[in-house]
């Protein structure tokens, strides 16, 4: 089975770990990687494009750009020393927003997945996402997101934390990449509960055995914490035992509320060295 997988890229330092996290993530599959540069020609994106188009000298430096810049990001994956005859990329330059443009090659190409940086070339460490990587992985809801942090180990996770607090029940194809993932790396799915009370409703309990139903086959471990703040526990846990990713689905109006906007994910740490998958709610 071929996989295509989008890595969209800036050409900052972030962005190419996440593109090497992607290839070595796939390493034993067969796939094409996408490369995907998306360009405007100020810096107000509006405004290129409203105003800008086809021929104008400034379009066609900011397109001369990045075609230069997918050229030397493909120069540099083909004289790399680690290549894979499993793998093939292909470059692509678009004028446009990044969101659009993402989401179009989703369409054209049936992505399904997304790999990207935290941040871009406008890093900047009072924020602990940048701008672009909250809004792919809050808008692009068709098709889940790894988000790479710049300081984050280029291998297989061992073990990987799936944050529930039981109240929904999960569908099987929501958790499909989870569970592919915790498979192809032989890593254990940490179930973190982060409990309210001292005892599961039986509602929760339902979900928990449905849970347990959709993770068979995985190796998997249930576990329990106590704190107020559910990002601070997810934090903490992961800091103590180097867990090396952060799983969850986007749900919107359950458990996180909504996970990505900017003040709860300005209040969490546990990203920084950590990629996070991001699935999504299939009843959103």
């Amino acid at each position: 089975m071929k996989h295509n997988i989008l890595i969209p890229t800036d050409f900052s330092k972030n962005s190419l770990k996440a593109l090497s996290y992607a290839r070595e993530l796939h390493k034993n599959d067969t796939c094409d990687f996408y490369i995907l540069n998306v360009f405007s020609a100020t810096s107000n994106i509006l405004d290129s494009l409203l105003n800008l188009e086809p021929g104008s000298k400034l379009y066609e430096q900011a397109k001369y750009n990045s075609e230069e810049g997918l050229a030397r990001v493909y120069d540099m994956i083909t004289f790399s020393n680690d290549e894979n005859p499993k793998h093939h990329f292909e470059v692509i330059s678009r004028f446009n927003n990044v969101i659009d443009a993402i989401k179009q090659i989703v369409e054209q190409k049936d992505i399904e997945m997304i790999v990207m940086g935290t941040k871009g070339q406008t890093h900047s460490k009072a924020t602990a996402f940048g701008s672009t990587a909250i809004y792919v992985m809050e808008k692009v809801r068709n098709c889940p997101v790894i988000v790479v942090p710049e300081n984050s180990k280029i291998e297989l996770p061992n073990e990987i934390v799936f944050p529930t607090s039981f109240k929904t029940h999960y569908k099987r194809r929501e958790l499909n990449y989870l569970t592919s993932i915790a498979k192809k790396s032989d890593a254990t799915i940490a179930i973190l509960h982060v409990k309210e009370d001292d005892a599961l409703n039986q509602t929760q309990i339902d979900n928990k055995q449905l849970l347990e139903d959709i993770l068979e086959g995985t190796n998997y471990k249930f576990h329990n914490m106590s704190h107020h703040s559910v990002m601070v526990a997810v934090n903490l846990f992961v800091e103590s035992r180097s867990s090396d990713m952060v799983a969850f689905i986007n749900k919107k109006h359950a458990f996180f509320g909504s996970v990505l906007t900017n003040a709860l994910v300005k209040n969490i740490s546990f990203h920084l060295n950590v990629p996070i998958l991001t699935m999504h709610d299939l009843r959103n």
